[in-house]
Protein backbone atom coordinates (compact mmCIF):
# COMPACT_ATOMS: atom_id res chain seq x y z
CA UNK A 1 0.00 0.00 0.00
CA UNK A 2 1.52 3.30 -1.04
CA UNK A 3 1.49 6.56 0.87
CA UNK A 4 -0.83 9.37 -0.24
CA UNK A 5 0.79 12.80 -0.24
CA UNK A 6 -1.29 15.97 -0.25
CA UNK A 7 0.27 19.08 -1.74
CA UNK A 8 -1.22 22.57 -1.52
CA UNK A 9 -0.30 24.75 -4.48
CA UNK A 10 -0.71 28.51 -4.12
CA UNK A 11 -0.93 31.24 -6.77
CA UNK A 12 -0.70 34.38 -4.63
CA UNK A 13 -2.33 37.67 -5.53
CA UNK A 14 -3.66 40.70 -3.68
CA UNK A 15 -7.03 40.57 -5.46
CA UNK A 16 -7.37 36.82 -5.98
CA UNK A 17 -5.24 34.06 -4.46
CA UNK A 18 -5.65 30.72 -6.16
CA UNK A 19 -5.21 27.48 -4.27
CA UNK A 20 -5.31 23.84 -5.22
CA UNK A 21 -4.76 20.69 -3.21
CA UNK A 22 -3.84 17.48 -4.96
CA UNK A 23 -3.41 13.94 -3.65
CA UNK A 24 -0.44 12.05 -5.03
CA UNK A 25 -0.26 8.28 -4.78
CA UNK A 26 2.61 6.80 -6.75
CA UNK A 27 2.29 8.27 -10.24
CA UNK A 28 -1.43 9.05 -9.83
CA UNK A 29 -2.64 12.54 -9.00
CA UNK A 30 -6.16 13.62 -8.12
CA UNK A 31 -7.91 16.80 -7.12
CA UNK A 32 -8.78 17.24 -3.46
CA UNK A 33 -9.97 20.85 -3.53
CA UNK A 34 -9.33 24.00 -5.54
CA UNK A 35 -10.64 27.52 -5.57
CA UNK A 36 -9.94 31.20 -5.31
CA UNK A 37 -9.77 33.40 -2.24
CA UNK A 38 -11.31 36.69 -3.32
CA UNK A 39 -9.55 39.40 -1.36
CA UNK A 40 -11.80 42.36 -0.53
CA UNK A 41 -10.54 45.86 -1.35
CA UNK A 42 -9.26 47.95 1.51
CA UNK A 43 -6.16 48.57 3.55
CA UNK A 44 -3.16 46.40 2.67
CA UNK A 45 -2.94 44.87 6.13
CA UNK A 46 -6.57 43.72 5.97
CA UNK A 47 -6.06 42.25 2.50
CA UNK A 48 -3.01 40.30 3.70
CA UNK A 49 -5.05 39.11 6.69
CA UNK A 50 -7.75 37.82 4.31
CA UNK A 51 -5.13 35.79 2.42
CA UNK A 52 -3.63 34.42 5.63
CA UNK A 53 -7.00 33.43 7.10
CA UNK A 54 -8.36 32.06 3.82
CA UNK A 55 -5.35 29.80 3.31
CA UNK A 56 -5.42 28.75 6.96
CA UNK A 57 -9.01 27.55 6.41
CA UNK A 58 -7.90 25.59 3.34
CA UNK A 59 -5.02 24.00 5.28
CA UNK A 60 -7.31 22.99 8.16
CA UNK A 61 -9.94 21.58 5.78
CA UNK A 62 -7.57 19.62 3.49
CA UNK A 63 -4.58 18.62 5.68
CA UNK A 64 -1.77 18.98 3.12
CA UNK A 65 1.70 17.68 4.01
CA UNK A 66 3.55 20.38 2.10
CA UNK A 67 3.04 23.59 0.18
CA UNK A 68 4.24 24.72 -3.24
CA UNK A 69 4.23 28.37 -4.22
CA UNK A 70 5.33 30.28 -7.29
CA UNK A 71 8.45 32.43 -6.96
CA UNK A 72 8.00 36.15 -7.50
CA UNK A 73 9.28 37.41 -10.81
CA UNK A 74 10.49 40.97 -11.11
CA UNK A 75 8.64 42.98 -13.71
CA UNK A 76 8.82 46.57 -14.88
CA UNK A 77 6.33 47.78 -12.26
CA UNK A 78 8.33 47.64 -9.01
CA UNK A 79 5.29 48.59 -6.91
CA UNK A 80 3.27 45.66 -8.28
CA UNK A 81 6.20 43.31 -7.63
CA UNK A 82 6.45 44.49 -4.01
CA UNK A 83 2.71 44.06 -3.44
CA UNK A 84 2.78 40.56 -4.95
CA UNK A 85 5.70 39.75 -2.66
CA UNK A 86 3.64 40.79 0.33
CA UNK A 87 0.71 38.59 -0.77
CA UNK A 88 3.19 35.75 -1.22
CA UNK A 89 4.56 36.41 2.27
CA UNK A 90 1.08 36.13 3.79
CA UNK A 91 0.60 32.81 1.97
CA UNK A 92 3.94 31.47 3.18
CA UNK A 93 3.09 32.56 6.74
CA UNK A 94 -0.11 30.48 6.61
CA UNK A 95 1.95 27.42 5.66
CA UNK A 96 4.70 28.07 8.21
CA UNK A 97 2.14 28.67 10.98
CA UNK A 98 0.81 25.17 10.22
CA UNK A 99 4.39 23.77 10.36
CA UNK A 100 4.27 22.82 6.67
CA UNK A 101 7.39 22.77 4.50
CA UNK A 102 7.26 25.25 1.60
CA UNK A 103 8.80 24.63 -1.82
CA UNK A 104 9.19 27.51 -4.27
CA UNK A 105 9.02 27.09 -8.05
CA UNK A 106 9.63 29.48 -10.92
CA UNK A 107 6.85 30.08 -13.43
CA UNK A 108 9.12 28.64 -16.14
CA UNK A 109 9.60 25.37 -14.23
CA UNK A 110 5.91 25.08 -13.43
CA UNK A 111 4.96 25.44 -17.10
CA UNK A 112 7.68 22.99 -18.14
CA UNK A 113 6.48 20.42 -15.60
CA UNK A 114 2.82 20.73 -16.58
CA UNK A 115 2.80 21.62 -20.28
CA UNK A 116 6.33 20.67 -21.32
CA UNK A 117 7.07 24.19 -22.54
CA UNK A 118 8.19 27.11 -20.37
CA UNK A 119 6.49 29.67 -22.63
CA UNK A 120 3.03 28.09 -22.36
CA UNK A 121 0.06 30.45 -22.05
CA UNK A 122 -2.61 30.39 -19.34
CA UNK A 123 -5.11 28.42 -21.45
CA UNK A 124 -2.53 25.70 -22.16
CA UNK A 125 -1.83 25.39 -18.44
CA UNK A 126 -5.57 25.18 -17.67
CA UNK A 127 -6.06 22.50 -20.32
CA UNK A 128 -3.15 20.36 -19.14
CA UNK A 129 -4.18 20.65 -15.49
CA UNK A 130 -7.64 19.46 -16.53
CA UNK A 131 -6.13 16.47 -18.36
CA UNK A 132 -3.55 15.55 -15.71
CA UNK A 133 -6.15 15.56 -12.94
CA UNK A 134 -8.93 14.07 -15.12
CA UNK A 135 -11.29 16.96 -14.41
CA UNK A 136 -14.61 17.31 -16.27
CA UNK A 137 -13.82 20.96 -17.10
CA UNK A 138 -10.82 23.26 -16.78
CA UNK A 139 -10.41 24.91 -13.38
CA UNK A 140 -10.66 28.70 -13.16
CA UNK A 141 -7.40 30.42 -14.04
CA UNK A 142 -6.05 31.24 -10.56
CA UNK A 143 -6.92 27.77 -9.26
CA UNK A 144 -5.37 26.18 -12.37
CA UNK A 145 -2.12 28.07 -11.75
CA UNK A 146 -2.09 26.90 -8.12
CA UNK A 147 -2.80 23.30 -9.17
CA UNK A 148 -0.01 23.54 -11.76
CA UNK A 149 2.37 24.59 -8.98
CA UNK A 150 1.33 21.58 -6.89
CA UNK A 151 1.73 19.27 -9.91
CA UNK A 152 5.22 20.67 -10.53
CA UNK A 153 6.08 19.97 -6.90
CA UNK A 154 4.76 16.42 -7.21
CA UNK A 155 6.97 15.88 -10.26
CA UNK A 156 10.11 16.35 -8.25
CA UNK A 157 10.78 19.67 -6.64
CA UNK A 158 11.17 22.23 -9.36
CA UNK A 159 11.78 19.74 -12.15
CA UNK A 160 15.40 19.23 -11.05
CA UNK A 161 15.26 15.49 -11.66
CA UNK A 162 14.26 16.01 -15.30
CA UNK A 163 16.86 18.77 -15.70
CA UNK A 164 19.51 16.51 -14.19
CA UNK A 165 18.60 13.72 -16.62
CA UNK A 166 18.79 16.14 -19.55
CA UNK A 167 22.17 17.40 -18.32
CA UNK A 168 23.54 13.83 -18.09
CA UNK A 169 22.26 13.05 -21.60
CA UNK A 170 23.74 16.28 -22.91
CA UNK A 171 27.10 15.56 -21.29
CA UNK A 172 27.09 12.03 -22.72
CA UNK A 173 26.32 13.40 -26.20
CA UNK A 174 29.20 15.91 -25.91
CA UNK A 175 31.59 13.16 -24.76
CA UNK A 176 30.57 10.97 -27.70
CA UNK A 177 31.05 13.86 -30.11
CA UNK A 178 34.46 14.63 -28.59
CA UNK A 179 35.54 11.00 -28.91
CA UNK A 180 34.47 10.94 -32.57
CA UNK A 181 36.36 14.15 -33.27
CA UNK A 182 39.50 12.82 -31.57
CA UNK A 183 39.37 9.62 -33.65
CA UNK A 184 38.99 11.56 -36.91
Amino acid sequence: MSHVLRILGIDPGLNRTGYGVIAVEGSRMSLVQAGVIRVPPGALAQRLRAILLGLTEVIVATSPQRVAIEKVFVNINAQATLLLGQARGAAICAAVAASLPVNEHSALRIKQAVVGYGGADKQQVQSMVQRLLALPQPPVQDAADALACAICDAHGTDGRAAASTRARRGAAAWRALGERLLRA
